[in-house]
């Protein structure tokens, strides 16, 4: 993790080097390090998981103990390795490895095999160790253990990839699917919270409360909290097996240390020695466990575990006091080792309860980023893998206790093997996990929602793409929640945390993107010789006595543990020494560490102490610390008591400590690429950020290879003339998204209102926005024909049907025309010899783009599946939406001719007439400049910088570019005198005329209209059927259904409502008013079958009281349920 050259070399301003340099399209040797690190928290997290974490998680899992005919079993894992991915057993290839384009194309998953080695005991006697393959896990692409790990550009052209491949997501069926980063409360440090609905959890208990994650190094998490009752005790809350259990908090302590009551009762009170209601709570927490008989440490321990041991599964074996050791190894401060310590965290805790209790102390938002870290893939991938192990062992217990009765021939390697291999298998589970995003886990590993945990990852465009890997989401739950104050914008999170992009509407505030700078942190090292350096700068050891009051001191806490007390005087001395360390890598600090001193204020503050956190999962970002004149990496809770100056001119000496790499760095990657967005108006901003997701551009570079459902491309696309800088640092030419317009800014023709824009004809005709949908369609014979494997692709030779449209194996020719009715694909049974012929359903005509045959996994599959890829021209009609990188979004109204446009004096006329309305409520300003920019940057053959906050009031746009304009020999403020296209005449007002890059975006008239005449209805209520898709109907709704009877218009009312919709006769009893009685009477034997037969109400016996009546179908099916239910319906027939 280096990161001191990264940012220092940011390029001065973009340059055209693409468009002049001639080795353009030339193949570099290494990968572009700035796209890299877009995904780099996902890969860098998922290395960590499968080479340290696994080894971790292995020796984390308990060993699995039961008794099986009257002898003592244990099973326990030693190690695990997960391999990378190759094909099955049995195949004949020339390379074992499988590559992620196979997987893509043959819409299979990318998966390696995990490999443990278990060893097994009887009566306590080792037997040998068995290796057990598990099953196969997903892999990540690009990671250690992908089969593209460290490749060159090259090598990856020629294994079917994007030169650029990022990776950082899993393959599952074909389709590619990355892990949500999600916000979870900051791991290891106590939050003081008040929430009211505490109070309801039992008599005494207040809304106060000190809860706090806990997480082992191999990402184990459990919440755990201290409740204040109104009897100045405190409780101890925890989770286990999503059951809540409370414990007083006098046994838990005196469970864990073997101390006198007094020295619990001394560590309790530290640094409130004068406080004599803190002082009889802490004795009167002591006296209740002295009630309950518990007087040493083995009898609570014994207490306990009499008491705990039904919820727990463990041996019938083992003791009252090992039951009690399991439960607090494994819910009470998981994340430290050794008893002593997590005895001192819980003092610490408590006597921050008090404080908070007694309002000397603030509550910590937990919505505030500063109390937050991230999910990351790695982590959630450890947690399922570590609970999925521990389960197999259990359904090994299971085989044992179902089948082991009949194996013969005593313990030997061969049976164990036999009953190894009835376990369940990892594969199912995680492809599970990974399709669908759905968690499936007993314990719920410590978070919040269990759904939603996967999305796909888009390949719309770049940047789509690009934004899946830098957003982090705030988590379902939240989204249900009816408050705001979750979404709202934090100013801590500042430089972490983009302001500007996050989507509008239902998701508003919860799914956020991380800044282009920030990181997350994947290493971890070992900290022990942190301690150590600690105490050389002076902190007293936890358990020593320092030279001051323990009032005058602050508490040191390194990763939630309690490390020991430094004195008021001396702490920021320790923390400047520390920082040093830090920053110029000694001493064995790591980089990352987190140094937070939390000052005494003299106020109610935030609960004062020295924190340093070195833990994986905290977001940092770098800053260039101006004492030592190095960049330095921040944490979210150090920022807060940090002073970073933005500008040169904002720093203070003394008081400014560090200062920000560039003034864009609180922006993200996507909201980097709008230009001059600090003259936008900010929601102009939010919009571009969601649109620039959705512009039809260039996805990819390997089209041929890729079996996507739908891909859109641009025909021309264009590198922009006008752009910031850091779409050079991203290499934003690769995948350009658009094309410069001339766009002139005139109110013309009227067909231009409400954010309609007229297109000139003939740059239509040019090409202007050309693009095409790649859709493809996966023929899978095995699925449409089941059970019969004599049926491959074919045709018979001169087949009417066919029609010489397909080939002889059945599938179309590339590079054919395909219209609605023609022949897409036959098939044909090899034992019968009939054939059949599917035929093409879309009305929209298409090309043939190109064809893959595959086969399954294991490489024996018959001529059976195809990939069909094929190419919808679309060119931009009527009605197709398009928008500036100013949030300004419009539809294409009229392809104006030329001959009427309006045009300059050189003769030149715009490609587009954007209605100057949409300027003044909008104030895109941003829009404007680049108008003017784009137009200098033609005129003298540059491309200018449009990162925001170049410009100021000082030195203002319209200044810089207005003289440029002058010097090209054009007016200084970017108007032209034009000319009517139908007249001939000058127009009297000076129009507005500039370059702008203009965006095609994905949402097509072609893909919206709907039209029906007549249809499908539904079964049960005989109303037409709704949907695009199945040829539906429009919805005529309550709201239409107003506006017509406002309109009086009551025969369309009609018209619509009844006639069209479900009109039917009805034969009805006019006597007894019934709808269900009037029925055909029955013929007998002899009648011919056109004899006339009346209708006879079942009720009165007679035909002659029958009328028909028009009712609604759905009326007629109502009355029927009703009668269901014994509610008799009259119609009173007039």
């Amino acid at each position: 993790m280096d990161f001191s050259e990264k940012w220092s070399n940011l390029a001065e301003g973009p340059s055209l080097k693409n468009l002049t340099e001639e080795r353009f399209g030339v193949l570099k040797e290494t990968q572009h390090g700035a796209v890299q690190d877009l995904t780099k928290a996902h890969i860098e997290s998922f290395d960590q998981a499968v080479t340290d974490g696994l080894s971790r998680v292995v020796q984390s899992i308990p060993p699995l103990e039961f008794t099986f005919k009257n002898e003592r079993i244990s099973l326990s894992f030693v190690e695990a390795t997960i391999y990378n991915p190759v094909v099955a057993k049995g195949s004949i290839c020339r390379d074992m490895k499988v590559f992620p384009a196979e997987c893509r194309g043959r819409r299979c998953s990318y998966k390696g095999k995990l490999v443990a080695d278990v060893s097994w005991s009887v009566n306590g006697v080792p037997k040998g160790i068995i290796k057990q393959s598990m099953g196969q896990l997903p892999i990540m692409v690009k990671s250690k253990l992908c089969n593209l790990h460290g490749m060159s550009p090259k090598e990856l052209v020629a294994h079917h990839e994007e030169a650029e491949e990022m990776g950082g997501y899993f393959i599952v069926n074909g389709i590619e699917k990355v892990i949500r980063m999600l916000i979870m409360p900051r791991r290891n440090y106590p939050i003081a919270m008040s929430r009211p609905k505490w109070k309801s959890r039992g008599q005494g208990y207040t809304q106060y409360g000190i809860s706090m994650r806990c997480v082992r190094e191999e990402h184990t998490a459990i919440n755990m909290n201290l409740h204040y009752l109104e009897n100045g005790t405190v409780m101890l809350n925890f989770i286990y097996q999503k059951e809540l259990f409370f414990l007083p908090l006098g046994f838990a302590l005196k469970a864990l240390v073997d101390f006198t009551d007094f020295q619990i009762y001394q560590e309790l009170i530290k640094g409130r020695e004068d406080n004599s209601f803190y002082k009889s709570c802490a004795s009167e927490m002591l006296r209740i466990v002295m009630e309950e008989g518990c007087t040493t440490r083995s009898k609570v321990l014994n207490y306990l575990g009499e008491r705990f041991r039904v919820k727990m599964n463990l041996p019938e074996w083992y003791t009252n006091e090992q039951c009690a050791h399991f439960l607090l190894n494994e819910c009470i401060c998981i994340h430290l080792k050794s008893d002593v310590e997590k005895f001192y965290l819980l003092c610490l805790m408590t006597r921050k309860l008090f404080t908070f209790a007694k309002q000397e102390c603030m509550e910590e938002n937990p919505d505030s980023i500063m109390c937050q870290e991230v999910l990351t893939p790695g982590q959630l991938y450890l947690m399922f893998l570590k609970e999925r192990l521990a389960a197999w062992l259990a359904s090994v217990k299971l085989s044992f206790d179902k089948r082991g009765s009949r194996i013969s021939g005593g313990w030997s390697a061969e049976n164990v093997i036999k009953i190894f291999n009835m376990g369940t298998d990892l594969t199912k589970p995680f492809e599970y996990l990974l399709a669908t995003g759905n968690l499936n886990s007993r314990t719920g590993l410590g978070m919040l929602q269990n759904t939603g945990l996967c999305v796909v990852a888009d390949k719309l465009n770049f940047i789509r793409y690009l934004s899946h890997f830098r957003c982090v989401h705030r988590g379902a739950a939240f989204a249900k929640m009816r408050t705001t104050s979750v979404r709202k914008l934090l100013p801590e999170s500042w430089g972490f945390l983009c302001p500007v992009h996050t989507p509008d509407g239902e998701p508003c505030g919860l799914m956020n993107h991380m800044t282009a700078s920030c990181e997350i942190v994947a290493p971890t090292l070992p900290t022990i010789s942190l301690p150590i350096l600690l105490c050389s700068l002076g902190v007293t050891p936890v358990d020593g006595s320092p030279g001051k009051a323990f009032s005058d001191c602050y508490p040191v806490v390194l990763d939630g543990a309690v490390v020991g007390w430094v004195e008021s005087e001396l702490a920021p001395v320790v923390v400047e020494s520390l920082r040093r360390f830090k920053v110029l890598r000694e001493k064995k600090v790591p980089p990352w560490t987190e140094i937070v001193l939390v000052p005494k204020t003299g106020k109610a503050s935030l609960y004062p102490g020295l924190f340093l956190f070195t833990t994986p999962c905290r977001m940092v970002r770098p800053v260039r610390n101006l004492a030592l004149g190095k960049q330095e990496l921040i944490g979210t809770f150090e920022q807060l008591y940090i002073n970073v100056g933005i500008m040169e001119d904002e720093i203070e000496s003394g008081v400014t400590t560090h200062q920000e790499l560039f003034p864009h760095s609180m922006l993200s990657v996507v909201a980097n690429f709008i230009p001059y967005s600090d003259h936008n108006q900010s929601p102009r901003n939010m919009y571009q950020c969601q649109m620039g997701k959705q512009t039809m551009g260039f996805p990819l570079h390997s089209f041929m290879d890729r079996s996507d459902n739908k891909l859109y491309r641009l025909q021309t696309p264009q590198s922009p003339l006008v752009r910031p800088t850091m779409y050079d640092h991203y290499n934003l030419d690769n995948y350009p998204s658009g094309t410069n317009a001339i766009v002139a800014v005139i109110s013309y023709t009227g067909y231009d209102m409400e954010d309609a824009m007229i297109v000139n004809k003939s740059s239509w005709e040019r090409g202007f926005a050309h693009g095409s949908i790649y859709k493809t369609e996966l023929v899978d014979l095995a699925d449409k024909v089941k059970g019969d494997d004599s049926v491959v692709f074919g045709t018979k030779p001169g087949d009417p049907k066919v029609n010489d449209k397909l080939d002889a194996d059945g599938l179309p020719h590339i590079g054919s025309t395909l219209q609605y009715g023609d022949p897409f694909y036959s098939y044909i049974n090899l034992n019968t010899g009939q054939t059949y012929v599917i035929f093409y359903k879309s009305q929209e005509a298409c090309v043939v783009d190109n064809i893959k045959i595959c086969s399954n996994d294991t490489g024996s599959g018959r001529f059976k599946r195809v990939c069909i890829t094929v190419r919808v021209p679309r060119n931009p009609t009527i009605g197709d939406k398009f928008a500036s990188r100013h949030g300004q979004k419009g539809i294409l109204s009229r392809l104006w001719p030329a001959e009427d446009m309006p045009f300059t004096e050189s003769g030149m006329s715009p490609d587009i007439l954007f209605n100057p309305h949409g300027f003044p409520s909008r104030m895109t300003i941003g829009m404007l400049i680049e108008s003017m920019a784009g137009k200098s940057g033609a005129l003298h053959g540059l491309s200018h910088d449009a990162t925001p906050f170049t410009f100021s009031e000082e030195s203002s746009a319209l200044e810089y570019f207005g003289k440029m304009l002058r010097a090209g020999g054009y007016n200084y403020y970017g108007t032209e005198r034009l000319y009517s296209g139908l007249s001939g005449q000058e127009l009297e007002a000076d129009i507005f005329i500039g370059v702008v890059y203009y965006q095609r975006l994905r949402h097509m008239v072609s893909d919206k209209f709907q039209v029906r005449t007549t249809g499908a209805r539904d079964k049960v209520t005989n109303q037409p059927v709704g949907g695009r898709n199945i040829q539906g109907g429009i919805r005529f709704g309550e709201m239409e259904r107003d506006a017509l009877l406002a309109h009086g218009s009551s025969f369309l009312l009609h018209d619509r409502l009844f006639n069209c919709s479900d009109r039917s006769v009805a034969q009805v009893c006019v006597d007894c008013g019934s709808l269900l009685s009037p029925l055909l009477e029955k013929p007998p034997p002899y009648w011919s079958a056109t004899r006339h037969r009346k209708t006879v109400c079942t009720l009165c016996g007679k035909s002659d009281s029958i009328d028909s009546v028009s009712v609604p179908y759905v009326f007629r099916y109502f009355v029927a349920e009703l009668a269901a239910m014994n509610i008799k319906v009259k119609l009173d027939v007039k």
